[in-house]
């Protein structure tokens, strides 16, 4: 498959203000999931380098902490507006490198700008309070940046997750260590490049580098917060390293996540939206994904021949073209990870009903595409029926008792989202506070930017995407006055 060929080479790291080379000259590949073939080099980073990062961001602290709001605000601003004048480069290019499709991609650029936008308008509101105390005697509170902050991100969003998630801490005062995903690298550091001229020198710092290379970032004396968006076990192993140092974390981890279909639900509607909720255009790699149908089984017939009719329509193939909606897995080692559960739920007895396999399409045939792949008759004792798989693979379980259903919801590790389809308003809410998720759809789909998310049990620490999200970037001091 003849793909596009990204302009884009990397200067080395952005550090400081500048573009510096790795401390050890090292450099990893990185590779198009669609035909296997070697895009470049990427700078690997060592921990000399994180040494080199995390000083270039505590020496810009003091000043850029003291930035009036007003311009923090405008640097925000003129980043969103920055990404916008680039969408078609960074789409493609993330498109191209991590395998996603260009049309979500695009859409990240847009969700991206908006937060910027979004963060930069609610500056002024971080606030403290006051406390009657009497005569002569005030109590305030103020709310003051942390420091340096590290931000270490997957590969499902390459680019907006290291803008995204990097707005919070620097409207609230705050120097960033950007650590880009090592298998979608090349987006992260192209950001380096938008942010020159916009942020003073040393409050945007960016590098790539392996597992090892965040877990430097977690221990380093000089970090004091830490954001992670990622696996439930690196989760645990960042949250036992940020320990050692009682830093502050934000994890937004893994998730296994229900779509409840009630007897009284449209089949081809209740199809339709576990289709859309199991993020196709990201390959069903997202911590979102509605990867578990809870059906009852007066409708079970009919929602799953929707589904596989559904699931086989999706347009499959090169994520650059806008047509289609479903590309490759991301890397080599997830394609595998992949299709060992699929092999599982074979052996465990599930019943495949369509995919499991590469696509029929000869021009495939290079690249790490898996086609959407349903199983029926699911049970919770299976790989499939628990595990996060991080893949096109949707499990569907039947029900019949509402009380074994939301066992059967509940009885996993994660509690990330759920999703519930039925035209009873009372069942509806009565299960949407039963079930164990920190983000509860109702006949809807998407995230509303503001509404907080964040995962309940394993899936994660915080919440994001909101005012309280800034604000956890900021330390309270109390200050107590007479005079």
């Amino acid at each position: 498959m003849k793909s596009p060929e990204l302009k884009y080479r990397p200067k080395g790291f952005y550090i400081g203000g500048e573009w510096v080379a790795p401390q050890s000259g090292g450099s990893f590949s990185t590779f198009n999931p669609s035909n296997m073939k070697k895009i470049g080099e990427v700078p690997n980073a060592t921990s000399a380098d994180v040494d080199r990062a995390v000083a270039a961001a505590k020496k810009a602290f003091p000043e850029w902490s003291q930035v009036p709001i007003k311009e923090r605000a405008r640097c925000l601003v003129n980043l969103a507006k920055a990404i916008e004048d680039n969408i078609d480069e960074l789409s493609l290019m993330d498109a191209v490198d991590s395998g996603n499709a260009i049309v979500g991609m695009r859409g990240d650029m847009t969700w991206t700008a908006d937060w910027l936008r979004y963060c930069a308008g609610l500056i002024t509101e971080i606030k403290g309070q006051t406390f009657s105390q009497g005569p002569r005697h005030l109590n305030l509170t103020r709310r003051q940046p942390y420091g340096v902050v590290a931000k270490i991100n997957p590969f499902n969003h390459p680019f907006r997750f290291c803008a995204e998630k990097a707005a919070a801490p620097l409207a609230a005062g705050n120097c960033v260590v950007i650590k880009g995903s090592d298998q979608a690298p090349l987006s992260s550091l192209r950001l380096g490049e938008l942010c020159e001229g916009i942020f003073p020198k040393g409050v945007v710092n960016i590098i790539t580098g392996d597992g090892a290379i965040g877990a430097a970032l977690v221990r380093h004396p000089d970090v004091s917060r830490i954001g992670f968006v990622g696996s439930v076990p690196t989760g645990r192993a960042i949250a036992r390293d940020a320990a050692e140092g009682l830093k502050r974390v934000s994890l937004e981890l893994g998730g296994k996540n229900p779509i409840i279909v009630f007897p009284d639900a449209d089949p081809k509607k209740a199809a339709s939206a576990a289709i859309k909720g199991m993020n196709m255009n990201r390959q069903g790699q997202s911590c979102s994904s509605t990867s578990r149908v809870l059906v009852h089984s007066s409708l079970r017939e009919a929602v799953t021949a929707e589904l596989v009719k559904l699931s086989e329509a999706l347009p499959i193939g090169a994520p650059w073209l806008p047509e289609n909606e479903v590309g490759p897995v991301v890397s080599e080692k997830q394609f595998k990870r992949v299709m060992e559960f699929i092999e599982s739920a074979k052996k465990q007895g599930a019943n495949l009903l369509t995919g499991a396999g590469k696509p029929k399409d000869p021009e495939l045939s290079d690249g790490l595409f898996i086609a959407p792949t349903i199983f029926d008759n699911v049970t919770p004792q299976m790989r499939i029926g628990h595990e996060e798989i991080f893949g096109p693979v949707m499990s569907v379980f039947s029900w019949d008792s509402y009380e074994d259903m939301i066992q059967v919801a509940n009885g996993i590790e994660y509690g990330l989202t759920a999703a519930i389809v039925t035209n009873d308003l009372a069942k509806a809410m009565e299960t949407a506070e039963r079930v164990d998720a920190g983000y509860v759809w109702i006949n809807s789909n998407g995230r509303y930017m503001g509404a907080p998310y964040g995962g309940w049990k394993q899936s994660g620490i915080g919440e994001e995407e909101c005012f309280e999200e800034i604000l956890s970037y900021t330390q309270v001091k109390n200050i107590n006055m007479r005079w």
